[in-house]
């Protein structure tokens, strides 16, 4: 069950209406805004004029739904990411991320509030704790923390808490920012790719030899490929990344000489893969991109047998 259905379901259930019944409602309701909003939206205009408030009600990680304002969820802290300083028109601050499971799903929490963030640094808040969160702010499938919301130690167990990353095998043509898919698809385009350098170190980009942690240093090259993918129901530029793009079938000598590349671009048309990644907002385009993380062939005989599992 996705998370739309998730919602329906728990609307359903506090105003005792049928799920028909809120459908309609639903329907109504982005045809009134001119199928400007989402249906999870119009799901969540919809229980609000029914007078259902999901705002002080606890959710499970995999009912998070994008845009909410004031989500709140019990999850293990799996893994933290390092503290990062950053520099934004002139203001100075930090940011840390941490991996937040329960029995249902895990996502990406983002702490930005300097008092959030020194629980991490003195240790207070750790990988393996249990945690509450209040007030979270869900955008691009991630749960986003500031300073009016709150985190805390709980006393809960979560014995089975899904660590790995959750792929929702879904078709192109409904895709939302903030989702982590897993699309069957065709590539129909590809660019030539750009290259980088990053630190031998700690793989940030280096720009003219200088790390911005190490100093002066010999950058190692990098490529960055964009193509696009089509699933028979639409099409999505998307990006990859470092040894991803060797998944597609190029050698290091096909991705980093121009030549060779040039000869081999046109035999990767048409070839159809696994593709795991997340979409996101292109901000400078205002389009989604796939992110690609990971690439598989296809397999003849797991595909009959997810398709024998359904019947």
């Amino acid at each position: 069950m996705d998370n739309y259905a998730q919602l329906m379901e728990r609307i359903s259930h506090s105003a005792n209406l049928s799920i028909e019944e809120l459908e309609r409602k639903v329907e109504a309701k982005r045809a009134k805004l001119s199928g400007l909003v989402s249906k999870e939206g119009a799901a969540q205009i919809v229980a609000a004029e029914l007078g259902i408030n999901f705002d002080k009600e606890r959710m499970k990680i995999s009912e998070l739904l994008q845009g909410m304002k004031k989500a709140n969820v019990i999850g293990k802290i799996v893994e933290i990411s390092p503290i990062r300083k950053f520099n934004k028109n002139g203001r100075e601050g930090k940011v840390v991320n941490f991996l937040l499971a329960d029995e249902s799903s895990n996502a990406k929490v983002v702490l930005w509030d300097t008092n959030h963030i020194s629980l991490i640094e003195e240790n207070k808040i750790k990988e393996g704790d249990v945690v509450e969160i209040s007030n979270g702010n869900v955008r691009n499938g991630e749960l986003h923390l500031s300073s009016f919301s709150d985190i805390k130690l709980s006393s809960e167990k979560i014995d089975n808490a899904v660590t790995q990353k959750v792929f929702a095998s879904v078709k192109l043509a409904g895709v939302k920012p903030g989702q982590s898919l897993k699309i069957r698809a065709f590539i129909v385009q590809i660019f030539e790719p750009r290259y980088f350098e990053v630190c031998p170190e700690c793989g940030k980009r280096v720009i003219e030899d200088e790390c911005k942690i190490h100093g002066k240093v010999t950058g190692k090259k990098r490529a960055l490929l964009n193509l696009v993918l089509d699933d028979g129901s639409s099409s999505i530029r998307s990006v990859m990344f470092g040894e991803q793009i060797n998944k597609i079938g190029l050698s290091d000598d096909e991705i980093f000489s121009m030549e060779m590349f040039a000869a081999r671009k046109q035999s990767l048309a048409g070839e159809e893969k696994i593709f795991f990644g997340n979409v996101r907002n292109n901000m400078l385009y205002n389009t989604l991109e796939f992110n690609i993380e990971n690439v598989e062939n296809v397999n003849l005989d797991s595909l009959i047998k997810e398709l024998e599992a359904k019947i």
